[in-house]
């Protein structure tokens, strides 16, 4: 059941002793399950309870501490020796007298790792205050630093291996947002175009089968297109309305997201005008992006486009996406957006996202790109443009 060889993993827990080294880290805690699987092909929903997997300098493998009914999926998922998987007992869960903390805490001390410098991902969505203090409590004899995003960054370039389920993942969203596009008629609620959509990402294509994505189907329509992170009601589509489609294929974790637009019935000038701007602006970026620039110059090429048209929009115009799980598909690394100095690197992977959200409407149409050596490819190829359904 690997997504990969045993030496891909193996390079990628290399590359991540050599960050730990230079950020002068003798263990890392790695709690976010999007890393997790990156190093060691762990797949489960069970992040739900605290879980970890621990790289330290001194250990050729990374040790995966999950829970003790978890821990046969560990024994399916990942390329680990049993020796290295341990489960912990069900009384840990939920306790108000222990923490999984604490037990892990105790692997730790057992091996001889409870003390020097031990990393933890302190803003992980899996990694709670409890967790950080039971580890402050029991290993005294260790210097806590905050590892940030260290393994995300390892992630944002991609190897052959991982831009092919990329471009997997980007064939099931054709299929998907053609479905999507198809199921949005007036008097359809909006619940059933949303089982129609999840059917078509979890069918995936007649070659290979869909994952469950990052994040749920978004489907803001009429005024809630004015916001991007609204998802569906049971209430009708309307003639005269727009609905925004944020959706993603997903093969084994690895996204690859889209935005569209679509308008029942006659659409309303300003926003014909505003999908000209945005489509303009991306074919731009997707035109320039190289290797070389900087985030905040891609993002500056698309704002001039924009600006010309009198639009402002003060969020981030594109984030490095892949590999993840639940309430993200973005990796958190880098951001098209002023200040971000990032320098674009080949095999890259990033949602170019120009939505626009002014107080009544809004428009969203964006592309997932790979950055090659010769510039940005589109991963998926839907028409660029409103969709207009008369």
């Amino acid at each position: 059941m690997l997504a990969f060889d045993r030496q891909e993993y193996l390079d990628r827990i290399e590359n991540v002793k050599l960050r730990m080294m230079q950020f002068g880290l003798d263990v890392l805690i790695v709690s976010d399950p999007a890393n997790m699987n990156y190093l060691t092909g762990y797949d489960g929903w069970s992040f739900y309870t605290p879980q970890a997997v621990v790289v330290a300098l001194a250990q050729d493998e990374p040790l995966c501490v999950v829970r003790g009914i978890d821990l046969n999926g560990a024994k399916v998922t990942t390329f680990l020796e049993e020796a290295n998987l341990i489960g912990y007992p069900d009384d840990y869960v939920q306790s108000k007298r222990k923490h999984p903390m604490d037990f892990l805490a105790e692997v730790l001390e057992a091996r001889g790792l409870g003390r020097g410098n031990i990393g933890l991902e302190m803003d992980s969505y899996y990694f709670t205050a409890a967790s950080a203090e039971a580890l402050y409590q029991q290993l005294r004899s260790a210097t806590f630093k905050n590892a940030h995003t260290l393994v995300n960054w390892i992630r944002v370039i991609k190897s052959p291996a991982e831009l092919e389920y990329m471009r997997q993942a980007a064939r099931i969203l054709e299929n998907v947002m053609t479905v999507a596009i198809d199921a949005v008629e007036p008097g359809v609620r909006q619940c059933d175009a949303v089982a129609k959509i999840l059917a078509a990402q979890a069918s995936g294509t007649a070659d290979f089968g869909g994952d469950y994505t990052s994040i749920v189907p978004m489907l803001p329509t009429g005024i809630g297109t004015s916001t991007p992170h609204l998802t569906w009601s049971d209430k009708p589509f309307v003639k005269g309305e727009a609905t925004i489609l944020e959706l993603a294929g997903c093969r084994r974790r690895y996204h690859c997201p889209q935005a569209r637009t679509v308008f029942l019935g006659k659409p309303p000038q300003k926003l014909v005008d505003a999908a000209k701007v945005v489509v303009e602006g991306l074919n731009t970026v997707i035109n320039v992006a190289a290797p070389g620039l900087t985030c905040e110059e891609v993002e500056g090429m698309w704002r001039a486009v924009i600006s010309k048209a009198g639009i402002k929009k003060d969020s981030r115009m594109g984030y490095s996406v892949g590999l993840n799980y639940p309430p993200d598909w973005g990796e958190h690394t880098i951001s098209l957006r002023p200040g971000d100095k990032t320098v674009l690197q080949p095999d890259m992977t990033i949602h170019l996202m120009p939505g626009i959200w002014e107080d009544d409407w809004g428009i969203e149409i964006s592309e997932c790109i790979h950055l090659t050596e010769n510039g940005a490819v589109p991963l998926a190829n839907t028409p660029r443009e409103l969709i207009v359904k008369d």
